[in-house]
């Protein structure tokens, strides 16, 4: 009963939101990329090793769009597909020093060795997002933004698959490291109430931005699939996502 209670609140607190973040129509950012999503189902087991993902089209490496970043540059790919139930992304990572502290769900994630998705599934809200913030232990911070006025950092998504593989030591920095991958099952249900569908159909499009912080200080630096377009290191800015294609079989 109470998660019931919760989901209709949830339900309606959305719906309030889009009007207000609908009332300004956002305009896209010209020339990004878009992601072709197939349909393929994997097992969530940290390894990008599956059948299904050979299948699938790699991003390009992440873009460092800010110079005045210090930190090592490594690389960064992404993988999407999709099925009737779920979502699935799948992240490599190169990293020579593979660091996360936080081990509790909606701890600070970011703060850590992490990757991030952001998701509006209605283009015409694109100001409406959820956010899934994703450390290389597999610890999940998720929220739901009305950008940029309301981040509702309580909002669980449910029924999340998430689980990471590390080749290397975590938390020890005196040896070399090789990298970390990270794959997320995320339910499409969880997007309905501000898609108006239990799940997408083939032909629609999505909005989406993928990045990664690397290291822990003060050299830490943040890539992404598309450039958020500001000035210093800062990823939330939906005019700058991409698109999300969702294809049949």
């Amino acid at each position: 009963m109470r998660q019931a209670t919760q989901a209709l609140i949830t339900s309606v607190l959305l719906a309030a939101l889009a009007v207000v973040a609908g009332a300004e129509p956002l305009i896209a950012d010209e020339g990004k990329p878009a992601y072709e999503c197939h349909r393929g189902t994997i097992v969530v087991d940290g390894l990008v090793d599956d059948d299904e993902w050979a299948d699938a089209e790699s991003t390009d490496a992440f873009v460092f769009p800010w110079p005045h970043q210090t930190g090592p540059k490594q690389s960064t790919v992404a993988k999407l597909l999709w099925d009737d139930r779920f979502l699935y992304v799948g992240y490599q990572c190169e990293d020579g020093d593979i660091t996360a502290l936080h081990v509790e769900r909606d701890d600070p994630t970011y703060k850590d060795d992490c990757v991030e998705i952001f998701i509006a599934p209605r283009p015409d809200k694109s100001r409406m997002y959820y956010g899934f913030e994703l450390n290389c232990r597999g610890v999940l911070y998720d929220y739901f933004f009305a950008f940029p006025d309301c981040l509702l950092s309580n909002w669980d998504a449910h029924g999340v698959r998430l689980t990471s593989a590390i080749a290397g030591t975590l938390n020890q920095s005196d040896d070399e490291d090789l990298g970390w991958q990270l794959e997320i099952a995320i339910p499409l249900k969880n997007f309905a109430a501000l898609s108006g569908k239990q799940r997408p159909e083939p032909g629609d499009v999505w909005r989406i931005n993928m990045n990664r912080w690397d290291g822990t200080g003060s050299t830490r630096a943040l890539s992404e699939w598309t450039p958020s377009g500001l000035e210093a290191a800062h990823p939330h800015r939906p005019e700058g996502f991409g698109a999300l294609k969702f294809m049949g079989e």
